[in-house]
């Protein structure tokens, strides 16, 4: 958080802490790692920890065909891990609040996971869902999202081979 933040307003798009910027890059960098799909996005993400050390990384199609950034870097933990609780996930992409492929949501998994703070970089387009609101239903939980619009460009360009 900026030295300025004020908490009755919450986070706005340029209100975060000085390794935000990194991390997130980091998160679009994963991105260029994903296997070609014509039906999915490319996205990646990062865990990391209160004391600024990464627990997790994970990026779309990495070891499954349906697997999503946010679920392949949770998927590598151990189910109530205590560092989440403290934790921040910075994902290249708003994440999903609907669903096909799975169960649960990547906005569910993050919210059972119990991480109180989500980074992101783009918010998800209306190409395979429309209206996406995981930005919204992480916000109403109580969970501090930060959007960082200066990397939205790298994070859809990433994904240049869909129609947007």
């Amino acid at each position: 958080m900026t030295e300025d933040h004020d908490h009755a307003t919450g986070p706005g798009p340029d209100d975060h802490g000085p390794d935000d910027h990194a991390w997130l890059a980091l998160a679009v960098e994963l991105a260029k790692l994903c296997p070609p799909s014509e039906a999915a996005f490319n996205v990646g993400a990062v865990i990391v920890g209160a004391d600024g050390s990464e627990i997790s990384r994970g990026y779309s199609r990495e070891n499954d065909p349906h697997v999503h950034a946010e679920e392949s870097a949770l998927g590598k933990l151990a189910p109530g891990d205590p560092r989440l609780a403290d934790a921040t996930i910075y994902s290249s992409l708003e994440p999903c609040s609907e669903r096909r492929s799975r169960p649960r949501t990547c906005t569910r998994l993050i919210l059972d996971a119990g991480i109180a703070r989500v980074v992101l970089a783009w918010r998800e387009p209306d190409l395979f869902v429309t209206g996406c609101q995981g930005v919204e239903l992480l916000t109403e939980a109580g969970v501090e999202v930060v959007e960082i619009p200066a990397l939205a460009e790298a994070a859809r360009a990433v994904n240049a081979h869909l129609a947007l």
